[in-house]
């Protein structure tokens, strides 16, 4: 049921997001998960094994985004225990140069040091083809227990256990707090405690330096030597920028004997996790039963993807991914300006899957603040309401969702994140053309990094194939500008274009925008559009969509104030195309309500009650017309 359970550390990687400065220096930072067998767990899932961990976590924030992330990756986290004595462990790192990558270790009596023998269940790990171990957990009696007692399982059973070596010394109690950077301390202890459990392992993987403390010594080919002497596991020696050997008998007089695969040249942004990544890509090739040399293409190309990123477990390849770089190699050294690379990776990697997606947008403020008796603290209390009937139609079902603004909406936007709702937050300032941004947003959007993960980026932007050139360039860069903001800050994009605004519309204008869209370097996730009266335009729309991108989450529908059967009409056309996911309507749904209720002739519950009755109307239209068009 299981291809391999990885067993050890689990931290929250805290990565100084500034580059080039000292750790003291950085002034913010981004959270990922951490620790080599959590980071082996994930690269592993990423890459289609069916992957498990087994570890500790706090029973607090950290140890609940652990989990969380775990969960979103695809790795079986029935093995992570919460551990509701102990902190989740943390580690600070930074990016100083393309040789310094300094990192402390907050490790004190943390959750994953406190795995214990009783923690290892022989069931689940019958479950297994493989048990990975790392180095750290051997440093410690009861640690080693646990490995030891899983290791022991999995041998009876006639499965497979392989080692990362991961040879810190500031984990092994030989180095100070400031020394998380240092990669070798020789230690007779260390070698003697590795020794003792290298006969029961299948596979041993480490760097030059890892493989000297295994071995006793720090000349490579004597310490592979004595590696082989106590197992006969095959021996995967890492070597940097030139590559792996792998070793599956004798050792020869010289590495570059080993057998080997092709490495890839690439700039070295951050070494910190490459190689997680790189055994990430060796489990895969050497589970699938690939040779040697295959296997090894796949840990060295996992491994260059990982030090052009930053963080660990977040910059590791899909699988796709993985097949798309080795299919077109490297175009630019610098992997994370290859913008179809980057591409790949988003779309491998974003959150969740959207296949229906029916949208209550509240989002409005000008059509609010307009109508009479109209206060902000009364469209914010309305915009409550909203939510609330969203959330009354919604349940607990997926492919429900809201738009909403921060500016008049902000109360109902932060309750929605703890629903399963679907949220979108718009970035436009009303009624501009050319495109202007609201004052939170900022000119260069920098307002976006304040936004939680899971929000999408939405943008209105009225434009049409006949603006004139100083109009589609200033549109264009205040486009380029938000798109590459949403992606830095890791959000979803969704791109509302509306050109009946601008002028006539015919079959061909949506293509003609979405072309030139693309061609600026812009793959919005979604694209909100308006209704279109034939089955042409429709197709030549979705192609246009299809051909640049193929990974697009979809296009939903929008309403433009339609009444029902207007609506009903064009959602009977747009829901015969699969890439059309379904509707983002408002004032449909709240319009006349919101009038009343402003002026006191609708109470709270009478308003919540009529606007679910409209939006579940609209939501069940939409389901019977896709599926009769899909049928």
């Amino acid at each position: 049921m299981l291809d391999v359970i990885t067993i050890g550390r689990a931290s929250v990687d805290l990565y100084g997001a500034q580059v080039g400065g000292h750790l003291e220096d950085m002034r913010s930072f981004e959270k990922y998960i951490g620790g080599s067998p959590t980071n082996i767990a994930a690269g592993t899932a990423r890459l289609g094994l069916k992957s498990a961990l087994i570890t500790r976590v706090g029973d607090e924030h950290m140890g609940r985004f652990i989990r969380a992330e775990l969960a979103r990756t695809g790795v079986d986290v029935t093995g992570v225990i919460t551990d509701p004595d102990r902190l989740t462990a943390l580690v600070l790192l930074g990016i100083r140069d393309r040789d310094q990558f300094p990192l402390i270790f907050y490790r004190e009596d943390c959750a994953d040091m406190a795995l214990c023998a009783d923690d290892i269940d022989p069931a689940f790990i019958a479950q297994a083809r493989c048990v990975t171990a790392t180095g750290t957990h051997l440093s410690h009696p009861a640690t080693k227990a646990a490995v030891l007692k899983a290791l022991n399982i999995v041998r009876a059973n006639g499965a497979l256990c392989a080692l990362d070596i991961d040879y810190r010394p500031n984990l092994w109690g030989l180095a100070g707090h400031g020394a998380g950077e240092a990669r070798f301390i020789d230690s007779p202890q260390v070698t003697a405690q590795l020794q003792a459990t290298l006969p029961l392992f299948d596979l041993i993987v480490g760097t030059e330096e890892e493989f000297h403390i295994a071995g006793g010594t720090t000349n490579t080919i004597a310490a592979l030597r004595t590696v082989r002497a106590l197992c006969g596991a095959t021996l995967v020696c890492k070597r940097g920028p030139m590559g792996a050997v792998a070793f599956t008998g004798a050792i020869p007089d010289d590495l570059d004997h080993g057998l080997s695969g092709p490495g890839f040249p690439i700039e070295v942004f951050n070494v910190l996790g490459a190689g997680d990544g790189f055994i990430s890509g060796l489990l895969r090739g050497w589970l699938g039963g690939e040779d040697w040399p295959t296997a090894l293409t796949w840990a060295n190309a996992c491994g260059a993807l990982a030090v052009s990123r930053h963080g660990c477990a977040p910059a590791y390849p899909t699988w796709d991914e993985l097949q798309f770089f080795l299919r077109r190699g490297v175009t630019t050294p610098a992997l994370r300006h290859d913008q179809a690379l980057e591409q790949a990776h988003w779309t491998g990697t974003r959150d969740g899957a959207w296949p229906t997606l029916r949208v209550f947008a509240f989002d409005h403020r000008q059509q609010f603040e307009s109508m009479p008796c109209a206060t902000p603290d009364k469209i914010a209390a309305f915009k409550h309401l909203c939510l609330t009937a969203a959330q009354q139609v919604a349940g607990d079902d997926p492919g429900y969702g809201i738009l909403c603004d921060e500016r008049l909406g902000s109360g109902a936007l932060y309750k929605a994140a703890d629903t399963g709702l679907w949220i979108g937050r718009p970035t436009e300032l009303p009624g501009t053309r050319p495109l202007q941004f609201e004052p939170q947003i900022g000119t260069d959007c920098g307002g976006l990094r304040e936004w939680p993960r899971r929000t999408v980026v939405k943008v209105l932007c009225v434009a049409h194939p006949d603006d004139d050139d100083a109009m589609w360039a200033d549109q264009s860069a205040s486009l380029i500008r938000l798109f590459t903001a949403a992606r830095r800050n890791q959000l979803e994009f969704l791109l509302e274009i509306i050109p009946s605004k601008a002028g006539p519309v015919g079959d061909d204008t949506y293509p003609t925008l979405i072309e030139r869209i693309y061609q600026l370097g812009i793959y919005p996730d979604w694209w909100k559009l308006e209704p279109m009266t034939s089955d042409a335009a429709w197709e030549a729309t979705c192609a246009a969509i299809s051909d640049h991108d193929p990974d697009c989450r979809g296009i939903v529908v929008l309403g433009l104030d339609a009444p029902r059967a207007a609506l009903e009409a064009s959602f009977t056309i747009a829901a015969r195309h699969d890439l059309v996911k379904g509707f983002a309507v408002g004032r449909t749904i709240f319009g006349d309500t919101a009038r009343d209720w402003m002026q006191g002739a609708v109470e709270d519950e009478k308003a919540v009650s009529t606007m679910a009755a409209r939006y579940r109307d609209l939501c069940d239209l939409w389901d019977g017309l896709r599926l009769k068009g899909t049928t």
